[in-house]
């Protein structure tokens, strides 16, 4: 992941939903090449916000049994409005379902009482060691890290 579009986990309930926030920076490198006048958050990051808060319930929910949490494909994808700097986003996810290998979601995000995004998605789930046993170290290792991120993210109870 090269960008990193959720600063906290405020709440969840694995295999339900979950609510994470965003605070958009000045110093954020890519606002520099979004509109250099007019500094907005670039609408793919938006919904990546809302995937990257999605992929987390699905690693809670699967107590982290897959390395790879990506997006599948996209519905009905919504922007209402721009997020500029200094501006706090809330992401709201809500699961349809959550199987094995695949999750579907519908999202929101939120600014100032007003949706910037929304719409629905849906993930695939799978570990590198699915097709080439010799990539479960690459596994194990991924699913390390994206276990203490989580310790940073969420703050609540584990």
């Amino acid at each position: 992941m090269r960008f990193i579009l959720i600063d906290k986990v405020i709440s969840y309930e694995p295999g339900s939903w979950l609510k994470a926030v965003k605070s958009v920076s000045l110093a954020e490198e890519y606002l520099g090449d979004h509109f250099p006048t007019f500094p907005v958050l670039p609408g793919v990051l938006l919904l990546e916000g809302l995937i990257e808060s999605a992929s987390w319930l699905v690693r809670q929910t699967e107590g982290f049994a897959h390395s790879m949490v990506l997006l599948e494909k996209t519905g009905n994808i919504k922007y209402k409005s721009f997020l500029a700097p200094g501006a706090q986003i809330e992401y709201s996810v809500e699961a349809k379902t959550i199987d094995e290998n695949s999750s579907s979601f519908i999202g929101v995000g939120v600014s100032q009482d007003e949706r910037t995004v929304e719409g629905r998605f849906s993930l695939r789930h799978f570990n590198l060691a699915d097709n080439d046993s010799t990539k479960a170290f690459v596994d194990a290792a991924v699913v390390e890290n994206m276990k203490n991120r989580w310790k940073l993210l969420w703050q609540g109870n584990p």
